[in-house]
């Protein structure tokens, strides 16, 4: 594959890497005057984060049988379900506010250590699994296959503790 084409794809990677976190950050601040909240997005949203997990675990057992086309295409449902998860986020957030944990005591530290390390990984995942789609897309798959080792727990971790986050904030949300 000619070098200006992984260079343009390295570029977007880059662009989105930044533009994807700091457009979130700025769209949780916006509140949509008017509007009736969008209070039955977190479970669908958190549902979605499920379906995720599973589907990255379907898609390593796809690819350990042998089966590219079948990984390719979880993959790519994959990416959209996480499309999918951060626009109804992103609604919801713009639409309600925001709800505080309840909890206290030692269920209060665990709720943040996931929380902060849910956030942190879900930056930080951005730019590994565009830079891991982009080299099967390319067909490099060695490296591929070299990065897909740490973005697979990674994104999986991710996708996990968003249900964990959910689960454990759900009780406190105000209907």
């Amino acid at each position: 594959m000619d070098k200006s084409v992984e260079k343009r794809y390295n570029t977007w990677i880059i662009i989105l890497s930044v533009i994807i976190p700091i457009v979130v950050v700025i769209l949780f601040g916006v509140k949509i005057p008017n509007v009736e909240p969008l209070s039955f997005l977190p479970p669908i949203y958190a549902s979605i984060n499920g379906l995720t997990a599973v589907l990255l675990i379907a898609a390593v057992i796809a690819i350990k049988k042998g089966n590219r086309k079948l990984h390719e295409n979880i993959m790519k449902v994959c990416i959209l379900c996480s499309v999918l998860f951060l626009g109804m986020y992103v609604a919801y957030h713009m639409t309600s506010n925001s709800t505080s944990y309840g909890g206290e005591g030692v269920l209060k530290t665990i709720y943040f250590i996931i929380l902060i390390s849910h956030i942190v990984l879900s930056v930080v995942i951005i730019p590994i699994v565009l830079v891991t789609y982009v080299r099967a897309l390319l067909g490099k798959y060695d490296l591929h296959k070299k990065i897909a080792r740490y973005a697979f727990p990674l994104w999986l971790y991710v996708a996990v503790t968003g249900v964990v986050v959910y689960l454990m904030i759900s009780p406190y949300y105000v209907y």
